[in-house]
């Protein structure tokens, strides 16, 4: 596929293309599209698609070769046919689908049943890049359907090129069975959705009020809809409507379960090219959409440069050098999944809001994956997308005003899904790194809410993962024990051990909050229990962490852990890591028990709990072995295959793990405004922040085979210990390494009192 235009080359294989203006090769280059959609399990290599849409758009566009719900993604690689193609709003595989938007082109007779309208495809034949993506499909009566798609971010653009085929077709699908949970497929609700077709003006419209996680949450959203208007370029030879597989010739309008519309077109006609308007506010609101973001005489070469130009502007102020081809396209795919989510929800200046089922002024988004994000998902984005940042926590402030709380994991609306308020620290730290943008007081005030007001019915509601019928989780358990004894009670609350040092990671964030904004009496009181409550559940018999139950009666080693287990959470207090090596008998105990949990097969990369643990030797005086570590994750956990994220990707913190540990540094406590020095993995690294004065300049000549710091320096000032601040990097500069292919004893002290470094590193080395 060649796309041309006066000033801008496109040249698309398999799996990327090359963007070329004036000669410069430029960064999308690397985004390998199909990274982390592959594997045979929900966690098994990233959950993600090879979605077509702009950074943080509110529909992405991708082929559908399965029905998506909780647990399932619409495109997996290891498919064979394709049924559509769906605007979606799934915002991650642990989470259900909002009001999708699906086409699905065919010939012949109309099929409008999902498991008779795939179409087989071999991979050799589909290209997916950021801003474009192709697919030639074997048509069922014969010949073939070359699918081209691009889209912006409230609108999708297909181009369907027919080969040799029959009667050409398109169908619109409005609604389908619905999936509910991920327990059992067949478990199914019908939402009653419509679908009008206009001849005239060449549009199939109408509604779909599917949202798979309305079971969850307090939120019922009861307006809710995902609406949509398909404007074709050909005229309809002949349409009707479609429900539950039975066919209405001529039919304009239809209403119910199991729902489409479908178009005809000319036997002779080879090209039908739609674009697809989306909207959670109206039809009318996703037709103007659709017009102003691209308008009628919009060629789909003109989108996909436009979304392009949108991709390469993010991707195009980080230049690596000294990395390998595979290295880039992890790096670049990275960075093109941390720029994702949250998504838009507002559209043309409104929002729906499910909090109060209103249409308000502002701007909004969905998709916050707080739990996972607020680690180092979010530090990303106020590094590289500045200028989100103000949007994302006044939204956030809107669902507190609408709902009456900040989010925990808004997929439309709250679904209560994970534990903690980490929305928290997501305002703690956009505000302590000089974001603003937002009202404070409101800020303060909805963050001190999280910390001071329990939820309904505290005393006798687990809160377990994903329970009906309840009100807003928040800190379930925190007058029941929390507030007075500082830990959460196992034998009332599910994931009791998690909450509890949760809880005290954003008390941590209030305080930073109340310090920023002069209110000194909550900050030293927020403080106080912040830094008291882990320890009411560490257990000095054992050394781990444990829950605990209401009278105070440890609860057993396995019980009260969210996505983790005793050692992952035994290192869970980031905003206190002085106490946690003094519990644990000092530096060299400490970094023996890293050992252990390392050595033993305890950590698990795949889930965020672990994502901080390998930069802890740092801070315990062993950076060396914190370097080692992190190389061999980044190498068993990442590669450029359809299976080449752990886990899954959680919204972009997989991701940002990778990014931040490949730039040299992370933000094990993200509210401290503090990075820990890991170990840099190219030689360059050169990134062009937004309102910088200056790029920042990451040099570490050798790191690709020398992954041991000598020394380093940030603008010219020598660092003593692993310990860079937000301050020195925000406005751009130099980050200087002198790399080494032999441990050294750069902030190693517990090593180096031991012989020296090197010895020593053979002594305890695990491999």
């Amino acid at each position: 596929m060649l796309l041309r235009d006066t000033e801008l080359v496109v040249v698309c294989d398999p799996i990327q293309y090359v963007t070329t203006r004036r000669t410069t090769m430029l960064t999308l280059h690397f985004a390998i599209r199909f990274i982390g959609n592959g594997g045979g399990s929900p966690d098994g290599s990233g959950g993600m698609i090879p979605s077509t849409a702009p950074p943080f758009a509110m529909t992405r566009w991708v082929a559908q070769t399965r029905q998506n719900y909780v647990s399932m993604t619409p495109y997996n690689y290891t498919d064979t046919a394709v049924h559509g193609f769906q605007g979606t709003h799934q915002p991650a595989i642990w989470m259900g689908e909002s009001g999708q938007a699906i086409l699905a082109p065919g010939a012949g007779e109309v099929q409008s049943v999902f498991e008779k309208r795939g179409m087989a495809f071999n991979h050799k034949d589909e290209i997916a890049t950021a801003s474009y993506y192709s697919v030639v499909l074997n048509a069922i009566e014969g010949g073939k359907i070359h699918v081209e798609q691009s889209a912006t971010s409230r609108v999708g653009h297909l181009r369907f090129t027919f080969e040799e085929t029959t009667t050409p077709y398109v169908l619109v699908e409005a609604t389908r069975a619905s999936v509910m949970g991920s327990a059992d497929p067949t478990n199914v609700t019908y939402p009653v959705g419509s679908i009008r077709i206009d001849a005239d003006a060449r549009e199939i419209s109408g509604h779909n009020p599917e949202r798979q996680d309305f079971i969850i949450g307090p939120s019922p959203a009861p307006s809710f809809a995902g609406y949509f208007v398909a404007r074709f370029d050909v005229p309809f030879a002949s349409f009707g409507v479609a429900q539950n597989g039975t066919i209405s010739e001529a039919a304009t309008y239809g209403e119910g379960a199991l729902l489409s519309g479908f178009a005809r077109f000319a036997r002779e006609t080879k090209k039908v090219d739609v674009r697809v308007g989306v909207s959670f506010i109206s039809i009318e609101q996703a037709r103007k959409n659709l017009e102003k973001e691209i308008p009628d005489g919009t060629t789909l070469e003109q989108t996909a440069e436009k979304t392009r130009a949108e991709w390469i502007e993010k991707l195009d102020r980080v230049k690596v050098e000294g990395a390998s081809q595979e290295e880039k396209e992890i790096f670049y795919t990275a960075i093109f999944h941390t720029l994702q989510y949250p998504y838009e929800q507002s559209e043309d200046g409104h929002y729906y809001s499910g909090y109060d089922d209103t249409v308000h002024e502002g701007e909004s988004y969905t998709g916050y994956s707080i739990w996972d994000t607020y680690r180092a998902e979010w530090a990303w984005q106020i590094l590289l997308t500045p200028e989100r940042i103000p949007g994302m926590v006044q939204s956030m402030l809107q669902d507190y005003h609408e709902g009456g709380w900040l989010p925990m994991w808004k997929n439309i609306v709250e679904t209560n899904i994970m534990v903690g308020t980490h929305a928290d620290s997501l305002v703690a730290e956009a505000v302590v790194k000089g974001v603003t943008g937002f009202d404070l007081e409101t800020a303060y005030a909805a963050v001190f809410k999280d910390a001071t007001v329990p939820p309904e019915n505290d005393w006798n509601t687990s809160y377990y993962d994903r329970e009906q019928h309840v009100g807003y989780e928040v800190r379930a358990g925190l007058s029941s024990v929390y507030d007075t004894h500082g830990w959460v009670a196992s034998d009332i609350h599910s994931e009791a051990g998690s909450r509890t040092l949760d809880y005290a990671y954003d008390d941590y964030a209030l305080s930073a909050l109340a310090a920023a904004l002069g209110k000194d009496a909550d900050a030293i009181r927020f403080r106080e229990r912040a830094f008291s409550a882990p320890f009411t559940i560490f257990n000095n018999e054992t050394g781990f962490m444990e829950a605990r139950n209401a009278s105070g009666a440890w609860a057993g080693q396995d019980a009260g852990w969210t996505e983790g287990d005793m050692w992952a959470y035994t290192f869970d207090v980031v905003h206190d890591v002085p106490a946690l090596i003094e519990r644990r008998g000092g530096n060299k105990s400490f970094v023996q028990f890293l050992d252990e949990h390392f050595n033993g097969g305890h950590n698990d990369h795949t889930n965020e709990p672990s994502h901080h643990i390998p930069y802890f030797y740092s801070l315990a005086g062993a950076a060396s072995k914190s370097q080692e570590r992190i190389r061999e994750i980044a190498k068993d956990y990442y590669n450029n295959s359809v299976n080449g994220l752990s886990g899954n990707e959680d919204c972009g913190q997989m991701s940002a793990w990778y990014i931040f540990s490949a730039l040299g540094f992370y933000p094990v406590d993200p509210v401290s405004s503090e990075y820990v020095i890991g170990t840099p993995f190219f030689d360059k690294v050169t990134i062009d922040l937004p309102n910088a004065t200056q790029p920042l300049v990451i040099t570490s000549a050798g790191a690709p085979t020398e992954p041991y710091i000598k020394r380093v320096s940030v603008n010219g000032r020598a660092l003593d210990g692993p310990i860079l601040t937000h301050a020195e990097i925000a406005s751009g500069g130099h980050l200087e390494f002198e790399m080494s292919a032999q441990p050294q004893a750069w902030s190693s002290r517990t090593l180096v009192s031991r012989d020296d470094v090197a010895d020593a590193m053979q002594k305890v080395l695990w491999y």
